[in-house]
């Protein structure tokens, strides 16, 4: 990897409501790749550059989330505006013990157009000349099957330039039609993953897999692999070894959203700057662990 990577994440941010328990609602932004872009870019600092590859609408939602994401160093030439349309939106609900439910309204979202416009042309040309893309099963969700195609299009072709493909599983069963239709777009992309960051719960929930030993057998010619484990360890295998990290133990935990997103911003992060598995893990668990202290998906630079 160069000492300047270009990197690129694809995705989906949405319009953020907080329930909170006096019954208000507080606005703000978030998505799963957007949540790891904007933790990924404070992260590595001034290195490199982190591009935001989605589509937005013309509205005044869609305007201030393009403020935000300059104002926190995220690159815009990857950003689409369809005119007319809208970013979707979801609402955080957290119980006593910080686990959340969300209620989306995404239906109509312009990041479902993202790779089928004709200003989507030169962004996919583009993508495969980054270092690094990254990319999680919301967004192979969210981009339909005609998207999902032009994405692993997209994926081999970085690989060939010599680029690493980055995969998190996030997998949300309701934005699939069945679970067939999820499994079979996630092995056309997990073909060409070379970095799996992948949470246990979603895979034994998606493939059905009993346990880690089984997770880690699926997956033999992916270089590296990151098995997220809530409160538990992490366990990496990479290169051939394998390594179990600890997570960090908090005293309170107020809202566990961006938990994994922001373990993978800083797992990359680490990597990037050099950083063994282990140590890039131990930082994805320090930054975690400070998310969830925090209502909401972004905390505070």
């Amino acid at each position: 990897m160069t000492t300047e990577p270009r990197i690129a994440l694809i995705g989906e941010c949405m319009i953020e409501l907080q329930h909170r328990a006096d019954g208000s609602l507080h606005q703000s932004f978030g998505g799963d790749t957007l949540n790891t872009a904007v933790y990924l870019r404070r992260e590595l600092g001034g290195i490199g550059s982190v591009d935001y590859v989605t589509a937005l609408g013309d509205d005044s939602f869609s305007d201030a989330m393009c403020q935000q994401w300059a104002e926190e160093g995220l690159g815009l030439g990857m950003v689409q505006r369809l005119p007319g349309r809208l970013p979707g939106l979801y609402c955080i609900q957290t119980d006593a013990s910080g686990e959340r439910k969300f209620l989306y309204w995404r239906n109509e979202a312009a990041v479902r157009d993202c790779f089928t416009t004709p200003a989507a042309e030169p962004i996919l040309a583009a993508l495969p000349g980054y270092d690094l893309v990254y990319f999680s099963g919301i967004t192979l969700a969210v981009l339909g099957e005609v998207g999902r195609e032009r994405l692993l299009e997209t994926l081999v072709e970085t690989r060939r330039l010599g680029g690493k493909v980055v995969f998190d599983n996030n997998y949300r069963p309701r934005l699939w039609a069945d679970v067939d239709a999820a499994r079979e777009a996630y092995r056309k992309v997990l073909a060409e993953v070379d970095i799996a960051l992948l949470t246990e719960d979603d895979e034994r929930a998606l493939f059905g897999y009993e346990d880690s030993e089984q997770v880690f057998a699926a997956y033999p010619s992916i270089e590296e692999v990151v098995l997220k484990r809530g409160a538990d360890a992490c366990l990496i295998r990479c290169a051939g070894q394998r390594v179990a990290v600890p997570a960090l133990k908090v005293e309170k935990v107020v809202d566990t959203t961006a938990a994994g997103d922001s373990f993978s911003a800083a797992y990359l992060a680490g990597r990037l700057k050099g950083a063994s598995p282990e140590e890039a893990a131990l930082a994805g668990h320090r930054l975690a662990s400070r998310v969830i202290q925090v209502p909401g998906a972004l905390i505070p630079r």
